[in-house]
Parts: C-alpha cells; sequence; structure tokens
C-alpha cells in the first residue's frame, strides 16, 4: 500500500492507540544514541518491518549517505540508506511504532507529508521524538534531559520526566514540521534530548542509551534491559580513566561541575526535578558515596 512516498505492508495493521517513537538522524542522534534506543525497543518487542520509502533516491543524496556493500566473490549484498518504519502490539497497553527517520536531502516537503499521512493511517495517538546532542555537561554527573510537549498529555509527560524546558532560536531541520503537523492533528507529540558532553565521541554511548530508556521506562511502560547499566557503568570508568591523560580536559572538569550544578539549582528553584537514575545508584553505591549526589 502507498502513502505519500512511503510503501507499506498491504493490509495496514489495525493497532491500538500507538505510540510512535522516532529518531531522526543525523540531526539529533550524536554517539547514535537514539538509534540505539530505537534498536532496543525493536529487539525486545520482536518488532516487524512496515514499510519504508519506496523510492530513496527522491530525498537522500547516496554521496552523502554512503549504502554499504558486501562483496565476496562480486556483489552479494547492497544496503541503501533509507527511512524505515516498524510496529509491535503489546497485551494491555499502547501498540508501539517505530519511526527511523533519514533526513532528508530533498524534496523535504513531501517527506514530512508523507510521514504526516502515516501516522494518520496509523491513528497515532503520540509522536514521541528521541535524541542526543552535545551540550557542556560532565560525564561525572547524571546526563541532564531537555524537552518540550505539545498538547495537554505530552506537557504533563514532560514535567514528569524533569525535562530542562527547550528554549532555542537558530539552524533547524525541516522534519521537525513532522512533530508540528501530529500537534495540531490532536497527537501528543513530545520531544526529550539527552545532554552529552562534549569531549567524548563513540559510536556507541551506552550513558546517553540508559538515560532516554529510563525516561521512556517511566513514561510510557518500556523496560530496561538491566544488562544495558553495567554496560553504561563500565562506560563511564572508561572515559574517566581516558581523561587521566587528557590534562586540558582535567583542567576544565571542575568548571563544567559547577555550571552543572548550577544548572540543576535554577531548575528545581523553578520545581523541575529529574527523574531518578538506577544507573546513578548504582554508580554512586560503588563508590561508596552519597546515592544520587555528585
Amino acid at each position: 500500500m502507498r502513502i505519500g512516498a512511503f510503501e507499506l505492508g498491504d493490509p495496514v495493521p489495525k493497532l491500538d492507540r500507538p505510540y510512535v517513537f522516532a529518531t531522526l538522524r543525523p540531526w539529533i542522534d550524536v554517539n547514535n544514541v537514539g538509534s540505539m534506543v530505537l534498536g532496543e525497543i525493536r529487539k525486545q518487542y520482536d518488532a516487524v518491518e512496515l514499510g519504508r520509502i519506496g523510492r530513496p533516491d527522491r530525498f537522500y543524496d547516496f554521496t552523502r549517505y554512503r549504502p554499504v556493500i558486501t562483496i565476496e566473490d562480486g556483489i552479494n549484498e547492497m544496503s541503501v540508506p533509507n527511512t524505515t518504519i516498524h510496529y509491535a502490539r503489546r497485551k494491555d497497553l499502547n501498540d508501539i511504532v517505530l519511526f527511523d527517520l533519514l533526513e532528508p536531502h530533498a524534496n523535504a516537503h513531501v517527506y514530512v507529508d508523507s510521514a504526516f499521512r502515516v501516522l494518520k493511517t496509523l491513528e497515532a495517538s503520540r509522536y514521541i521524538l528521541l535524541g542526543s546532542m552535545y551540550d557542556v555537561v560532565p560525564h561525572t554527573r547524571p546526563l541532564l534531559v531537555s524537552g518540550y510537549g505539545m498538547g495537554e498529555e505530552a506537557l504533563q509527560d514532560v514535567r514528569r520526566a524533569g525535562a530542562m524546558p527547550i528554549t532555542y532560536h537558530g539552524p533547524s531541520t525541516y522534519a521537525n514540521l513532522i512533530t508540528k503537523k501530529a500537534a495540531q492533528a490532536g497527537m501528543d507529540a513530545a520531544v526529550f534530548i539527552v545532554s552529552l558532553p562534549q569531549y567524548v565521541v563513540m559510536e556507541e554511548d551506552y550513558l546517553g542509551k540508559v538515560r532516554l530508556m529510563e525516561v521512556i521506562n517511566t513514561l510510557y511502560n518500556i523496560p530496561v534491559d538491566k544488562k544495558e547499566f553495567e554496560k553504561a557503568f563500565r562506560q563511564r570508568q572508561a572515559v574517566t580513566e581516558r581523561l587521566k591523560d587528557s590534562p586540558e580536559i582535567a583542567n576544565v572538569m571542575s568548571e563544567l561541575e559547577e555550571n552543572y550544578d548550577m544548572r540543576v539549582r535554577s531548575m528545581e528553584n523553578q520545581g523541575i526535578f529529574q527523574l531518578g537514575s538506577e544507573m546513578e545508584e548504582m554508580f554512586w553505591k560503588s563508590l561508596g558515596g552519597e546515592i544520587g549526589k555528585a
């Protein structure tokens, strides 16, 4: 079945008030955090592919998003970058749709309109955009989450998450119009962005992944695999070890921590308290320190 630029399986399944979780690569997918979260949800629920863009060359420059090729005695396989949609059913809970958005290089208005038409066809009840960005924060503190909501229930979700309000004026992506159009159509739309230290660059950021998973676990009943806490814990220890050989970072760490603490105090003065983190409890217990305190 064709809906705009998307080719969906026919018949399109009837879903129960689905929550749509989306990430937008590469715009808000620093260290692949959003992609990892969607991958985790897909794995947990054995999500099935619902569809993808029929002609990705209408939207993507394949000299910028490179296809991946496998060669063994000739070309065996080629994977072409695309936007994909998966879905999963949940008993007695809202079903789930996973929208792995790849930012378009051309025909952005067609892309946005097509994605929005899919949301309407699936009768989505909520649209939740997840991602990560670099920030002036230290890795020695619990990662902060920023966000905003459009719609009363989405606003409540943002408050429950203790997300820092996002106030921004500057360059953006045309794909943000998906969020706006969803909200205008009566869907509750929320955005959650985890702040990552600017000096930590890695392919798989488990600290960021766990932080976002904790948020969606509390708000939308998505389980968190305890093994992920252990990976995040080890990753933080590895970063600390690496920085021992970087006096430049060590010199500014106290300044980053002081700035972070001021931001948290300012949030608390406004009545904004971030969700507790089980991963942080593990970390501080291991140090013999006060749980949840830096």
